[in-house]
């Protein structure tokens, strides 16, 4: 193909030389205007010949919007992507191509679809370009959501990530970290009874507070832990803020380098606050074990793989902390999010009862998001179920 390509390219060429050099021996006007336009048809033939007959053969692509040239579908976009995807998808069926900018998406909007991908055929589609918020926050792209599935390191962090952190028995052992932390959330509401608050910020801080007992909880006395929390907080809320917002750099790859958003300077800085933390945490943790410390939470049982892992399962100090990094992430996946979803709202159920703030209407908009969100935050009035305070401390 290259060859024949090669070939049509040298004829036109030469034809399009004899018409100009014999326009200028002509130096005639008439002769030298057909030249000027066999060039320009040169060009639109070139063009198109490479539109229609491309080096490499593309699988056929699902349908989608047509766009415009380099910037794709870009200009037609709207806010919320998930409403906007969907009307997309009455059009143009439950699987769709989007052109944004320099990068080919592929939607899926069915949720049978959406099985064989992230569930059937999971390894074959776990491969994803890494943003640049993400290369940037993960050591490279060295965690389980970024790397190639098809590298040894990545099926290695997997299946560590699955047998020691998510898994059921995992999970059960947790219990009383789970449950020690909903009962100082019951005993925080309880002092705030009949005054507005956030549901969602706080189940959040909840979850998070969870999240960070689990993983380094039994290296931090209780002061350290708390003061550790609320910076974590703080920067998490950046963290997932970066993640989630759109970069023309991811977009338009030829652009990163020169960073027109600040958002990879932005999240270096953020995941270098987020290492010195680690590493103190880890530091700190390394001496207690080294004492003979009992306590063993994941970031003592990860320090444990590194140091006498064999080569199935050792890591190395940025795979630790990767790992660590992802439960702050992904919360840390579906397992852990059910439990504590489900025993935070019966908690907050059973516990209490809520009234809206006077003269306002309940909410239930969308906001689109790396985490979706209501457009306006739940805020209600919670008032003690019980007489006894006992029930709350």
């Amino acid at each position: 193909m290259i060859s024949n390509f090669l070939s049509e390219l040298c004829r036109l060429v030469i034809v399009f030389w004899s018409w100009w050099c014999d326009g200028l021996t002509q130096n005639s006007t008439t002769r030298v205007i057909p030249t000027l336009v066999a060039a320009t048809l040169l060009a639109i033939s070139l063009y198109a010949w490479l539109i229609k007959k491309p080096f490499i053969s593309v699988p056929p692509l699902p349908p989608g919007p047509p766009g415009l040239p380099l910037l794709g579908n870009l200009p037609f976009l709207e806010p919320n992507l998930h409403r906007y995807f969907a009307k997309l998808s009455e059009i143009y069926g439950p699987i769709m191509k989007l052109q944004l900018g320099r990068k080919l998406c592929v939607v899926i909007s069915s949720p049978s679809l959406a099985k064989q991908v992230l569930k059937d055929h999971g390894a074959i589609f776990a491969n994803r370009d890494p943003t640049v918020a993400a290369t940037a926050s993960t050591y490279g792209g060295i965690d389980i959501l970024w790397s190639p599935s098809h590298d040894p390191e990545w099926r290695k962090l997997r299946k560590i990530f699955v047998q020691e952190m998510i898994s059921k028995p995992s999970l059960d052992a947790c219990y009383p970290l789970r449950r020690q932390e909903v009962r100082k959330m019951v005993k925080d509401v309880y002092s705030k009874v009949g005054s507005s608050i956030n549901i969602g910020e706080q189940m959040f801080i909840t979850i998070l507070n969870v999240i960070m007992s689990m993983s380094w909880g039994s290296s931090l006395n209780e002061e350290d832990r708390s003061r550790v929390g609320i910076q974590f907080r703080q920067a998490v809320d950046e963290f997932i803020e970066l993640w989630g917002a759109p970069n023309i750099s991811d977009l338009f790859p030829v652009l990163a380098r020169f960073d027109l958003q600040g958002i990879e300077s932005k999240m270096k800085k953020l995941s270098s606050w987020f290492d010195r933390i680690l590493e103190s945490l880890i530091d700190s943790r390394t001496k207690d074990h080294q004492a003979g410390g009992e306590n063993k939470d994941f970031l003592e049982i990860l320090l444990d793989l590194m140091q006498q892992g064999d080569d199935k399962t050792s890591l190395s100090m940025n795979q630790v902390k990767a790992l660590l990094l992802v439960r702050r992430r992904i919360c840390p996946g579906i397992p852990l999010a059910e439990k504590m979803l489900l025993y935070v709202a019966s908690t907050f159920l059973h516990s209490f009862e809520w009234n809206l703030p006077h003269g306002t209407t309940l909410d239930l908009s969308e906001k689109f998001g790396l985490v979706m969100k209501m457009q306006e935050p739940l805020i209600a009035i919670p008032i003690a179920k019980y007489s006894s305070p006992e029930h709350y401390l």
